[in-house]
């Protein structure tokens, strides 16, 4: 897969990458990147000696027909570990737990501490779960990764690509080993996430937002279910309006000759 698609999209995309000496030889390390794209899981590791492991939905490796299959077959080939999100708090656990196999093997672990895809390409809160308790549990050093424009190359709803140059800037790996046996304090966890994602921040320029992706997410679209109820609401008024203007009054002779008389009944005397 490295030397098929890594290279491809090295010749095609021709990815700029600052800091390559900050990714060790050997041993292993945590890289924390900032999400924009789909694609981000495959130009990281494509510009890299070394093989990355990456954590994706259980979804992808488990859908059925030949489409599933070949889906599943892709992602193992990239590298991607399966992570079954069911359960309150399913997907953080296994998560930890393929990081820290992963770690154990003296391999490579990539993880995205956003949680999910960027929605509007600013930086959001890191989830203090999966990264620092990777970190504190084993004493890999975490090395922060700024991913610079994949977002641009192909935005949703977008099916072609657009080629040009994104980037990565990766930064100097950080020591949290003075935390290390502490992984079960939420202050040290979300201290520990906060330092890296100031890194990444720092290293990708964007504006960071202090709250989660997931929460964001929400919001947006709950704000755009409101514009469209609300925009509905105006057309079907602007209906009713153009309907009242359009519609003929009655004459007023017919109006007199419809009239009820002093009695009540409308008659004739």
């Amino acid at each position: 897969m490295k030397f098929s698609i890594g290279g491809s999209l090295k010749l095609a995309f021709r990815p700029w990458v600052e800091g390559l000496e900050n990714i060790p030889a050997e041993g292993p390390a945590i890289l924390a990147s900032n999400h924009l794209s789909f694609s981000d899981s495959f130009f990281l590791p494509a510009v890299l000696d070394r093989k990355v492991t990456f954590i994706a939905k259980a979804e992808y490796f488990t859908s059925p027909g030949l489409k599933g299959k070949l889906t599943a077959a892709f992602f193992k080939g990239v590298g991607q570990l399966p992570v079954d999100r069911s359960g309150a708090r399913g997907a953080g656990e296994a998560a930890i737990k393929s990081g820290i196999e992963v770690i154990e093997r003296g391999e490579l672990f990539g993880i995205y501490p956003e949680g999910t895809r960027s929605p509007d390409g600013r930086l959001y809160r890191g989830k203090p779960g999966g990264l620092a308790r990777v970190a504190l549990a084993t004493g890999a050093p975490v090395i922060p990764v700024a991913m610079i424009d994949t977002e641009k190359i192909q935005p949703p709803g977008k099916v072609v690509p657009k080629l040009m140059r994104p980037g990565i800037r990766i930064g100097k790996p950080l020591d949290f080993s003075r935390y290390q046996g502490m992984d079960g304090d939420r202050f040290i966890l979300r201290s520990v996430t906060d330092e890296v994602m100031y890194e990444i921040m720092k290293l990708s320029g964007q504006e960071y937002v202090d709250i989660y992706a997931t929460a964001a997410k929400r919001q947006m679209a709950d704000a755009e279910k409101a514009a469209k109820e609300a925009a509905k609401h105006a057309a079907a008024e602007a209906r009713e309006a153009r309907s009242a203007e359009t519609e003929p009054a009655a004459p007023e002779g017919d109006a007199a000759a419809g009239a009820p008389d002093a009695d009540g009944t409308g008659a004739a005397h």
